[in-house]
Protein backbone atom coordinates (compact mmCIF):
# COMPACT_ATOMS: atom_id res chain seq x y z
CA UNK A 1 0.00 0.00 0.00
CA UNK A 2 2.63 2.37 0.95
CA UNK A 3 4.46 1.65 -2.55
CA UNK A 4 1.60 2.37 -4.88
CA UNK A 5 1.38 5.66 -2.35
CA UNK A 6 5.16 6.69 -2.99
CA UNK A 7 4.38 5.48 -6.93
CA UNK A 8 1.57 7.96 -7.73
CA UNK A 9 3.23 10.41 -6.13
CA UNK A 10 6.36 10.63 -7.86
CA UNK A 11 4.35 10.56 -11.11
CA UNK A 12 2.59 13.83 -9.30
CA UNK A 13 5.54 15.30 -9.01
CA UNK A 14 7.03 14.41 -12.66
CA UNK A 15 3.73 15.90 -14.57
CA UNK A 16 4.12 19.19 -12.04
CA UNK A 17 7.41 19.62 -13.48
CA UNK A 18 6.80 18.60 -17.37
CA UNK A 19 4.18 21.83 -16.63
CA UNK A 20 6.08 23.68 -15.34
CA UNK A 21 9.06 23.20 -18.27
CA UNK A 22 6.76 23.95 -20.67
CA UNK A 23 5.09 27.22 -19.24
CA UNK A 24 9.09 28.03 -19.52
CA UNK A 25 9.45 27.98 -23.09
CA UNK A 26 8.61 30.94 -25.61
CA UNK A 27 4.88 31.67 -26.52
CA UNK A 28 3.83 30.13 -30.33
CA UNK A 29 6.09 32.29 -33.21
CA UNK A 30 4.56 35.45 -34.47
CA UNK A 31 3.58 36.75 -30.37
CA UNK A 32 5.06 40.16 -29.80
CA UNK A 33 7.69 39.56 -27.01
CA UNK A 34 6.64 41.07 -23.63
CA UNK A 35 9.05 43.89 -22.98
CA UNK A 36 11.43 46.08 -25.53
CA UNK A 37 10.19 48.99 -27.64
CA UNK A 38 6.87 48.43 -30.16
CA UNK A 39 7.06 50.04 -33.52
CA UNK A 40 4.91 52.60 -34.49
CA UNK A 41 3.70 54.62 -36.86
CA UNK A 42 4.56 58.32 -37.00
CA UNK A 43 4.46 61.73 -39.23
CA UNK A 44 5.71 64.66 -38.81
CA UNK A 45 3.70 67.69 -36.94
CA UNK A 46 3.73 70.55 -39.52
CA UNK A 47 2.25 74.33 -39.00
CA UNK A 48 0.28 74.88 -41.96
CA UNK A 49 -2.38 77.17 -43.10
CA UNK A 50 -5.76 75.49 -43.13
CA UNK A 51 -9.66 76.26 -44.15
CA UNK A 52 -12.06 76.89 -41.78
CA UNK A 53 -14.71 74.67 -42.94
CA UNK A 54 -18.24 74.88 -41.23
CA UNK A 55 -20.95 72.52 -42.04
CA UNK A 56 -24.57 73.35 -41.13
CA UNK A 57 -28.20 71.94 -42.08
CA UNK A 58 -30.14 74.05 -45.11
CA UNK A 59 -32.95 74.33 -46.75
CA UNK A 60 -33.84 75.34 -49.96
CA UNK A 61 -36.07 78.75 -51.01
CA UNK A 62 -37.57 79.62 -54.06
CA UNK A 63 -36.17 82.70 -55.86
CA UNK A 64 -39.61 83.98 -56.36
CA UNK A 65 -43.26 82.49 -55.28
CA UNK A 66 -45.99 83.93 -56.21
CA UNK A 67 -49.63 82.17 -55.90
CA UNK A 68 -51.84 83.36 -59.00
CA UNK A 69 -55.66 84.84 -57.88
CA UNK A 70 -57.96 86.58 -60.23
CA UNK A 71 -58.58 90.08 -59.75
CA UNK A 72 -62.12 90.08 -61.74
CA UNK A 73 -64.74 87.72 -61.40
CA UNK A 74 -66.43 85.78 -63.94
CA UNK A 75 -66.50 82.33 -65.59
CA UNK A 76 -62.82 81.07 -66.97
CA UNK A 77 -63.25 80.04 -70.62
CA UNK A 78 -59.67 78.59 -70.99
CA UNK A 79 -56.33 78.08 -69.31
CA UNK A 80 -53.52 79.25 -71.39
CA UNK A 81 -50.36 77.44 -70.30
CA UNK A 82 -48.70 73.65 -69.63
CA UNK A 83 -47.66 72.98 -66.14
CA UNK A 84 -44.78 72.58 -65.78
CA UNK A 85 -43.30 74.45 -68.77
CA UNK A 86 -41.05 77.80 -68.19
CA UNK A 87 -42.97 80.77 -68.75
CA UNK A 88 -42.14 84.45 -69.26
CA UNK A 89 -42.58 87.85 -67.44
CA UNK A 90 -46.87 88.63 -69.21
CA UNK A 91 -47.52 84.82 -70.35
CA UNK A 92 -50.75 84.15 -70.41
CA UNK A 93 -51.98 82.08 -67.87
CA UNK A 94 -55.93 82.20 -67.51
CA UNK A 95 -58.74 83.93 -69.87
CA UNK A 96 -62.06 84.70 -67.80
CA UNK A 97 -64.75 85.73 -69.96
CA UNK A 98 -64.58 89.46 -70.42
CA UNK A 99 -68.33 90.68 -71.84
CA UNK A 100 -69.26 92.52 -68.21
CA UNK A 101 -66.05 94.34 -69.03
CA UNK A 102 -66.46 94.74 -72.36
CA UNK A 103 -69.92 96.56 -71.75
CA UNK A 104 -68.34 98.92 -68.97
CA UNK A 105 -65.54 99.93 -71.29
CA UNK A 106 -68.27 100.63 -73.98
CA UNK A 107 -70.20 102.57 -71.45
CA UNK A 108 -66.95 104.93 -70.11
CA UNK A 109 -66.30 105.61 -73.60
CA UNK A 110 -69.99 106.78 -74.12
CA UNK A 111 -69.63 108.97 -71.03
CA UNK A 112 -66.01 110.20 -71.89
CA UNK A 113 -67.86 111.48 -75.38
CA UNK A 114 -70.14 112.90 -73.94
CA UNK A 115 -68.05 115.17 -71.40
CA UNK A 116 -65.69 115.58 -74.52
CA UNK A 117 -68.82 117.21 -76.73
CA UNK A 118 -69.75 119.42 -73.60
CA UNK A 119 -66.91 121.08 -72.77
CA UNK A 120 -66.41 123.05 -75.48
CA UNK A 121 -70.31 124.84 -74.97
CA UNK A 122 -69.71 125.51 -71.67
CA UNK A 123 -66.12 127.11 -72.28
CA UNK A 124 -68.05 129.66 -75.15
CA UNK A 125 -71.03 130.40 -72.45
CA UNK A 126 -68.70 131.21 -69.83
CA UNK A 127 -66.03 133.39 -72.51
CA UNK A 128 -69.35 134.94 -73.45
CA UNK A 129 -71.07 135.96 -70.26
CA UNK A 130 -67.47 137.26 -68.79
CA UNK A 131 -67.35 139.73 -71.84
CA UNK A 132 -70.46 140.88 -71.30
CA UNK A 133 -70.75 141.06 -68.08
CA UNK A 134 -72.29 144.03 -66.57
CA UNK A 135 -73.77 144.74 -69.99
CA UNK A 136 -77.21 141.99 -70.35
CA UNK A 137 -75.09 139.15 -68.26
CA UNK A 138 -75.42 140.05 -64.43
CA UNK A 139 -72.32 138.82 -61.75
CA UNK A 140 -74.46 135.92 -60.59
CA UNK A 141 -75.06 134.63 -64.23
CA UNK A 142 -71.27 135.24 -64.69
CA UNK A 143 -70.27 132.86 -61.64
CA UNK A 144 -72.80 130.51 -62.71
CA UNK A 145 -70.98 129.71 -65.71
CA UNK A 146 -67.94 129.64 -64.65
CA UNK A 147 -69.45 126.57 -62.37
CA UNK A 148 -70.74 125.09 -65.16
CA UNK A 149 -67.62 125.17 -67.19
CA UNK A 150 -65.41 124.00 -63.78
CA UNK A 151 -68.15 120.87 -63.47
CA UNK A 152 -67.71 120.19 -67.29
CA UNK A 153 -64.03 119.90 -66.79
CA UNK A 154 -64.31 117.42 -64.23
CA UNK A 155 -66.60 115.08 -65.70
CA UNK A 156 -64.09 114.71 -68.31
CA UNK A 157 -61.34 113.92 -65.84
CA UNK A 158 -63.68 111.51 -64.07
CA UNK A 159 -64.71 110.17 -67.41
CA UNK A 160 -61.40 109.70 -69.08
CA UNK A 161 -60.54 108.13 -65.32
CA UNK A 162 -63.84 105.78 -65.22
CA UNK A 163 -62.30 104.58 -68.89
CA UNK A 164 -58.66 104.48 -67.53
CA UNK A 165 -60.04 101.94 -65.10
CA UNK A 166 -62.62 99.88 -67.38
CA UNK A 167 -59.67 99.21 -70.04
CA UNK A 168 -57.83 97.98 -66.73
CA UNK A 169 -60.36 95.16 -65.66
CA UNK A 170 -60.34 94.45 -69.23
CA UNK A 171 -57.14 93.20 -69.29
CA UNK A 172 -57.32 91.42 -65.89
CA UNK A 173 -59.91 89.06 -67.22
CA UNK A 174 -56.80 87.59 -69.06
CA UNK A 175 -54.24 86.26 -65.94
CA UNK A 176 -50.28 86.86 -66.97
CA UNK A 177 -47.43 85.27 -65.45
CA UNK A 178 -45.89 88.62 -62.95
CA UNK A 179 -42.43 86.83 -62.81
CA UNK A 180 -40.50 84.37 -65.04
CA UNK A 181 -40.51 80.73 -63.70
CA UNK A 182 -42.87 77.45 -63.87
CA UNK A 183 -46.44 77.41 -63.15
CA UNK A 184 -48.03 74.69 -61.19
CA UNK A 185 -51.09 72.53 -62.52
CA UNK A 186 -54.14 74.49 -62.23
CA UNK A 187 -56.43 74.70 -59.82
CA UNK A 188 -59.76 75.23 -60.98
CA UNK A 189 -61.17 73.64 -64.61
CA UNK A 190 -62.76 75.80 -67.55
CA UNK A 191 -66.27 76.24 -66.52
CA UNK A 192 -65.37 77.48 -63.06
CA UNK A 193 -66.41 80.63 -61.41
CA UNK A 194 -63.75 82.52 -59.78
CA UNK A 195 -64.10 86.00 -57.89
CA UNK A 196 -62.02 88.58 -57.33
CA UNK A 197 -59.18 88.64 -54.68
CA UNK A 198 -60.43 84.65 -53.62
CA UNK A 199 -58.57 82.67 -50.73
CA UNK A 200 -57.72 79.90 -53.01
CA UNK A 201 -54.91 80.66 -56.17
CA UNK A 202 -55.26 79.62 -59.24
CA UNK A 203 -52.08 78.14 -59.96
CA UNK A 204 -48.51 78.44 -58.21
CA UNK A 205 -45.73 79.71 -60.02
CA UNK A 206 -41.96 79.25 -58.94
CA UNK A 207 -38.47 80.56 -59.98
CA UNK A 208 -35.60 78.31 -58.77
CA UNK A 209 -33.17 79.30 -61.07
CA UNK A 210 -31.44 80.94 -59.18
CA UNK A 211 -32.32 79.57 -55.56
CA UNK A 212 -32.15 80.30 -52.35
CA UNK A 213 -30.46 78.06 -49.35
CA UNK A 214 -30.54 79.12 -45.92
CA UNK A 215 -28.35 77.47 -43.81
CA UNK A 216 -28.79 77.42 -40.03
CA UNK A 217 -25.87 78.21 -37.69
CA UNK A 218 -25.70 78.51 -33.61
CA UNK A 219 -25.03 82.02 -32.41
CA UNK A 220 -22.31 80.43 -30.44
CA UNK A 221 -20.61 79.54 -33.19
CA UNK A 222 -21.25 82.79 -34.94
CA UNK A 223 -19.41 84.54 -32.16
CA UNK A 224 -16.63 82.22 -31.76
CA UNK A 225 -15.97 82.88 -35.30
CA UNK A 226 -16.69 87.14 -34.90
CA UNK A 227 -13.83 86.54 -32.22
CA UNK A 228 -11.16 84.88 -34.05
CA UNK A 229 -11.27 87.18 -36.76
CA UNK A 230 -10.60 89.73 -34.15
CA UNK A 231 -7.87 88.50 -32.34
CA UNK A 232 -5.76 87.43 -35.75
CA UNK A 233 -6.55 83.94 -35.51
CA UNK A 234 -8.52 83.82 -38.23
CA UNK A 235 -8.02 85.04 -41.89
CA UNK A 236 -11.14 85.98 -43.49
CA UNK A 237 -11.89 85.37 -47.09
CA UNK A 238 -12.92 88.47 -49.23
CA UNK A 239 -16.12 86.78 -50.02
CA UNK A 240 -18.17 83.90 -48.31
CA UNK A 241 -19.10 80.87 -50.77
CA UNK A 242 -20.54 77.60 -50.00
CA UNK A 243 -21.52 74.43 -51.34
CA UNK A 244 -23.45 71.78 -51.06
CA UNK A 245 -24.55 68.16 -50.68
CA UNK A 246 -28.14 67.12 -51.28
CA UNK A 247 -30.07 64.63 -49.40
CA UNK A 248 -29.12 61.52 -51.72
CA UNK A 249 -25.63 62.29 -50.93
CA UNK A 250 -23.91 63.85 -54.51
CA UNK A 251 -22.43 67.08 -54.20
CA UNK A 252 -24.12 70.02 -55.79
CA UNK A 253 -22.03 71.37 -58.85
CA UNK A 254 -22.07 74.97 -57.79
CA UNK A 255 -20.69 77.49 -55.76
CA UNK A 256 -23.24 79.79 -53.54
CA UNK A 257 -22.94 83.79 -52.91
CA UNK A 258 -23.80 85.00 -49.52
CA UNK A 259 -26.76 86.95 -49.70
CA UNK A 260 -27.34 88.14 -45.69
CA UNK A 261 -25.79 86.60 -43.10
CA UNK A 262 -28.54 87.06 -40.58
CA UNK A 263 -29.78 89.71 -38.76
CA UNK A 264 -31.63 88.36 -35.51
CA UNK A 265 -31.04 84.87 -33.47
CA UNK A 266 -34.09 82.87 -32.49
CA UNK A 267 -35.48 83.11 -29.61
CA UNK A 268 -36.80 79.48 -29.91
CA UNK A 269 -33.67 77.63 -31.40
CA UNK A 270 -30.88 80.14 -30.41
CA UNK A 271 -29.88 80.03 -34.09
CA UNK A 272 -28.97 82.59 -36.91
CA UNK A 273 -30.18 82.12 -40.63
CA UNK A 274 -27.47 82.90 -42.74
CA UNK A 275 -28.99 82.71 -46.48
CA UNK A 276 -26.30 81.76 -49.52
CA UNK A 277 -27.83 82.04 -53.48
CA UNK A 278 -26.96 79.42 -55.87
CA UNK A 279 -27.36 79.12 -59.75
CA UNK A 280 -29.53 76.18 -60.44
CA UNK A 281 -29.79 75.85 -64.21
CA UNK A 282 -30.97 72.47 -64.37
CA UNK A 283 -33.67 72.81 -61.71
CA UNK A 284 -31.97 69.81 -58.92
CA UNK A 285 -32.45 71.92 -55.84
CA UNK A 286 -36.37 71.90 -55.38
CA UNK A 287 -37.43 74.69 -53.07
CA UNK A 288 -38.26 72.81 -49.62
CA UNK A 289 -35.46 70.28 -50.37
CA UNK A 290 -33.14 70.02 -47.15
CA UNK A 291 -29.53 69.99 -48.28
CA UNK A 292 -25.81 70.75 -46.16
CA UNK A 293 -23.93 73.43 -46.91
CA UNK A 294 -19.91 73.88 -46.52
CA UNK A 295 -18.82 77.07 -46.01
CA UNK A 296 -15.62 78.38 -45.91
CA UNK A 297 -14.53 81.18 -43.68
CA UNK A 298 -11.10 81.75 -44.25
CA UNK A 299 -7.92 80.34 -43.75
CA UNK A 300 -5.32 79.84 -39.97
CA UNK A 301 -2.63 78.77 -39.01
CA UNK A 302 -3.02 75.03 -37.35
CA UNK A 303 -2.01 71.44 -37.13
CA UNK A 304 -3.79 68.65 -38.84
CA UNK A 305 -4.05 65.52 -36.91
CA UNK A 306 -5.51 62.56 -38.50
CA UNK A 307 -9.14 61.82 -37.12
CA UNK A 308 -7.82 58.16 -36.37
CA UNK A 309 -4.59 59.42 -34.39
CA UNK A 310 -6.52 60.95 -31.68
CA UNK A 311 -9.53 60.47 -29.26
CA UNK A 312 -11.89 62.33 -27.32
CA UNK A 313 -12.79 60.81 -23.86
CA UNK A 314 -15.21 61.31 -22.00
CA UNK A 315 -15.33 65.02 -20.96
CA UNK A 316 -14.77 66.20 -24.55
CA UNK A 317 -10.71 66.80 -24.50
CA UNK A 318 -8.94 65.54 -27.35
CA UNK A 319 -6.16 63.49 -26.84
CA UNK A 320 -3.06 61.77 -28.88
CA UNK A 321 0.15 60.50 -28.64
CA UNK A 322 3.63 61.52 -29.12
CA UNK A 323 7.40 60.40 -29.41
CA UNK A 324 9.15 62.26 -26.35
CA UNK A 325 12.79 62.95 -26.44
CA UNK A 326 13.55 59.94 -24.48
CA UNK A 327 11.91 57.13 -26.94
CA UNK A 328 8.88 56.89 -24.66
CA UNK A 329 4.65 57.59 -25.96
CA UNK A 330 3.32 60.55 -24.69
CA UNK A 331 0.07 61.58 -23.72
CA UNK A 332 -0.87 64.85 -24.87
CA UNK A 333 -4.07 66.89 -24.57
CA UNK A 334 -5.01 69.04 -27.83
CA UNK A 335 -7.17 71.80 -28.57
CA UNK A 336 -8.49 71.50 -32.01
CA UNK A 337 -11.37 74.37 -33.61
CA UNK A 338 -13.09 71.61 -36.07
CA UNK A 339 -12.24 69.50 -38.25
CA UNK A 340 -11.25 69.47 -42.05
CA UNK A 341 -11.42 66.57 -44.40
CA UNK A 342 -10.11 63.12 -42.48
CA UNK A 343 -8.07 65.42 -39.67
CA UNK A 344 -8.88 67.51 -36.47
CA UNK A 345 -8.05 71.61 -37.01
CA UNK A 346 -5.21 71.69 -33.83
CA UNK A 347 -4.14 74.58 -32.36
CA UNK A 348 -2.74 74.03 -29.18
CA UNK A 349 -1.07 70.99 -27.82
CA UNK A 350 1.29 70.68 -30.52
CA UNK A 351 4.74 71.83 -31.39
CA UNK A 352 6.84 71.57 -35.08
CA UNK A 353 8.52 68.51 -35.97
CA UNK A 354 6.69 66.61 -33.36
CA UNK A 355 6.17 63.06 -33.91
CA UNK A 356 2.99 62.49 -34.01
CA UNK A 357 2.26 58.76 -33.73
CA UNK A 358 -0.77 57.87 -36.02
CA UNK A 359 -0.60 53.67 -36.07
CA UNK A 360 -0.10 51.30 -33.68
CA UNK A 361 -1.84 53.08 -30.91
CA UNK A 362 -3.42 50.07 -29.65
CA UNK A 363 -0.98 48.75 -28.15
CA UNK A 364 0.63 51.40 -26.02
CA UNK A 365 0.05 53.08 -22.70
CA UNK A 366 1.86 56.61 -21.59
CA UNK A 367 5.34 56.10 -20.84
CA UNK A 368 5.89 53.02 -22.90
CA UNK A 369 9.31 52.64 -25.00
CA UNK A 370 8.28 53.15 -28.69
CA UNK A 371 10.35 52.64 -32.14
CA UNK A 372 8.87 55.02 -33.93
CA UNK A 373 8.60 54.49 -37.76
CA UNK A 374 7.77 56.89 -40.73
CA UNK A 375 3.92 57.04 -42.24
CA UNK A 376 2.09 59.03 -44.35
CA UNK A 377 -1.78 59.14 -44.59
CA UNK A 378 -3.26 58.61 -47.77
CA UNK A 379 -6.09 60.61 -48.95
CA UNK A 380 -9.13 57.88 -47.96
CA UNK A 381 -6.99 58.60 -44.26
CA UNK A 382 -5.64 55.08 -44.08
CA UNK A 383 -1.83 54.55 -42.48
CA UNK A 384 0.81 53.97 -45.47
CA UNK A 385 4.48 53.45 -44.92
CA UNK A 386 6.43 56.39 -46.33
CA UNK A 387 8.39 56.52 -49.21
CA UNK A 388 12.08 55.86 -48.97
CA UNK A 389 14.15 58.87 -49.99
CA UNK A 390 16.22 58.41 -52.87
CA UNK A 391 19.97 59.23 -52.50
CA UNK A 392 21.55 61.37 -55.52
CA UNK A 393 25.00 59.89 -56.90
Amino acid sequence: MKRSIWKITGVIIALTGFAMTASAQPGPPGMPAPSGPVEVGVIAATLQEVPRVVTSPGRAVAYQDVEVRPRVGGVVEEILYAPGQSLEVGAPLFRIDDSSYLAAVATARSNLATAEANLPVLQAAYTRAEALSGRGYTEAEVETARASLAEAEAILVSSQAALDYALTELSWTTLKSPIEGRADVATVSVGDLVTAGQTDALTTLVRSDPIYVDMIEASTRVLSVRKDIHNGILKENDALKATLTLENGDVFRGTGQLVTPGNYVSTTTGTVTVRFKFDNPHHVIIPGMFVRGTITLGTMQAYLVPQRAATRDNSGLLTAYIVAEDGTAQQVTLEDDGSYENAWIVRDGLSEGDQLIVDGLSSIRPGQEVQPVAAMIDEDGLVRDAPTPVKED
